[in-house]
């Protein structure tokens, strides 16, 4: 039988206390999540260097599937853990140091040697990353009430993407391509920003188990198989999320297909400023929302995502340049600001599902099981995408349309 230590209630005298501090350590964490990323910044810098084009292939892929998939494995030692503040700290503080041996590499490096250090040293931050999330989930639910919980996440995510709309502002300022030592030194600065945010997690008062805690009585495969084929509603969360990754997917194909129609989708600043500015209103609005109803919210923006994908394509066979230069650049950003309501809302979903050390190992069966999935849909739409991106959008829009109607049948679990 499956053993579990007592879920600490949220104290209401500190969750003030708690709410600030939550905010600003995940936001400087969104700062570096920004930032040192796998999609905008680190392959402008190897692209900029020299790097052979498989090095950069394999950014995406190892960012995401490596902050997913170690997260159940961590799950039982993880629960033998009285205070898990402590493991946000020593995440966060991993990810500082494989920041800021990436900004050293920057400087040091070029071509394949680059190559090599930036994904070893992308494949330590997300295992670091990974632990980050587990506990964060952990921390809000001990220390912020069912009902603030949407709002606090959407703050968090608003505080990052304020920095990163700033940093975008400054290259598109400066013009033209930025050169190495200016990316080296805005890698610096999210090193900076995660140990600065270990520091700021570090003070929150967490309410601490009354009971010793055990941990988990089987293994943590036996425990996420368990969970997927035993529990219907972490069942159908999982299925959902997976139906959601529309957002998550497509950002990649638009930019593809953007560059085959002459649209303006070019240059790091405008790209770091439509997820920034995405982050910063829909992290704000969205978490107000999913404190209503995480599940409506999910379903909402893959519904919006869908439509502004399919509109896209439309746009790209049927309109004029001249239409697309404005059209794409749109899309973009609303798909971003689809992607940001999203994820507001299935981490505000899963903390309000379950209590204590149960929440613990949704989080970790869940992510583990998304980074399989990450992989096997990134797959099949990659091979959708030799049809052309225009296939792969179409292909991710139908996928998730399914998943806004089972985004509905999910339980409505927030306040």
């Amino acid at each position: 039988m499956l053993r579990v230590s007592t879920p600490p209630k949220p104290d209401r005298g500190h969750e003030e206390h708690a709410a600030r501090r939550f905010i600003w350590a995940n936001g400087l964490q969104g700062m570096g999540d920004q930032i040192v990323a796998a999609k905008t910044v680190l392959p402008w810098l190897l692209q900029a260097a020299g790097t052979p084009g498989f090095f950069i292939a394999l950014l995406v892929p190892i960012r995401e599937s490596g902050s997913m998939l170690p997260q159940a494995a961590f799950t039982p030692w993880v629960t033998t853990q009285r205070s898990r503040k402590r493991i946000w700290v020593i995440g966060s503080l991993g990810q500082a140091l494989a920041a800021a041996l990436i900004g050293v590499a920057a400087l040091l490096l070029d071509a394949a040697p680059l190559g090599i250090a930036v994904t070893l040293l992308l494949a330590v931050l997300a295992v670091f990353r990974s632990l980050c999330s587990i506990a964060s989930k952990d921390v809000q639910g001990r220390t912020i009430s069912k009902g603030r919980r949407g709002v606090i996440t959407g703050r968090a995510a608003a505080v990052g993407g304020a920095i990163a709309l700033a940093v975008g502002l400054g290259l598109e300022v400066l013009g033209g391509d930025a050169p190495t030592w200016l990316l080296a030194a805005l890698i610096f600065a999210s090193a900076a920003a995660w140990a600065l945010a270990a520091v700021v997690f570090r003070t929150i008062r967490e309410p601490e188990s009354e009971v010793d805690p055990r941990g988990m009585g089987r293994g943590w495969w036996a425990d996420t198989w368990g969970l997927f084929t035993g529990d219907r509603k972490f069942r159908q969360f999982v299925v959902v999320r997976s139906l959601l990754l529309v957002t998550a997917l497509s950002t990649a194909f638009i930019v593809t297909l953007s560059q085959e129609t002459g649209s303006g989708l070019t240059g790091l600043g405008a790209f770091l400023i439509a997820s920034g500015l995405a982050s910063v209103l829909g992290g704000r609005i969205s978490g107000i929302w999913s404190d209503t109803s995480s599940r409506n919210v999910m379903s909402y923006g893959a519904l919006a995502g869908s439509i502004v994908i399919v509109a896209l394509v439309a746009s790209a066979h049927w309109a004029s340049a001249t239409v697309n230069d404005w059209v794409f650049p749109a899309g973009f950003f609303l798909v971003n600001l689809a992607h940001t309501a999203i994820r507001v809302a299935r981490k505000t979903y899963i903390v309000d599902m379950a209590e204590g050390d149960e929440r613990t190992r949704y989080v970790g069966a869940a992510n583990t099981l998304m980074g399989v999935i990450l992989l096997l849909v990134g797959a099949v739409s990659g091979a959708v995408a030799l049809l052309g991106p225009s296939a792969a959008l179409l292909f991710l829009a139908a996928v998730g349309l399914v998943g806004v109607a089972a985004a509905r049948r999910l339980p409505d679990v927030s306040a």
